[in-house]
């Protein structure tokens, strides 16, 4: 994983993420996936940013999501690009489901728990404070049902 600060080629950002950090600095993220090394290799070298940088990336996919998760350090803008979404949150043991059509967002607020669910293939941009962020596998209808990993209120 490397930062290209001089791109001037088009990039896919489905393949190549887009960092925003301090400064108003938008570097694309070459290399990038989403192996536990390279997650904390972009963790590492974008930690000056603190709460501050966001990653730009697009996703696509058809069915449901397999995991929730949680950035504590923001909010997360999600873009329905194409097909349709539902985004479901667990706001303080509530259950809330937003469906997103293309041209629409939600904004998951930050320590919020929350799930992506693509009803037939679906395009996603997401703009997420990555600073912090934690998953769980969706094997339970909700997080807080999730023995494992604290939550961030929760941690030490």
């Amino acid at each position: 994983m490397r930062f290209d600060s001089h791109e001037s080629n088009a990039m896919d950002l489905r393949t190549t993420p887009v960092h925003l950090g301090l400064g108003s600095s938008a570097k694309p993220v070459e290399s990038f996936t989403w192996d536990p090394e390279a997650l904390q290799a972009y963790s590492a070298a974008t930690a000056a940013d603190g709460a501050e940088g966001r990653m730009v990336m697009i996703f696509d996919g058809d069915g449901p999501g397999d995991h929730w998760e949680s950035h504590p350090a923001g909010d997360e803008l999600v873009v329905c690009l194409s097909g349709s979404v539902t985004v479901t949150r667990d706001v303080d043991g509530v259950l809330e489901r937003v469906l997103l059509v293309p041209g629409e967002a939600t904004i998951n607020p930050a320590g919020v728990w929350h799930a992506v669910d693509m009803e037939g293939p679906t395009s996603i941009l997401s703009i997420t404070a990555t600073l912090g962020t934690d998953h769980r596998p969706r094997s339970d209808a909700r997080p807080a049902e999730r023995v494992g990993t604290p939550s961030p209120q929760e941690a030490p």
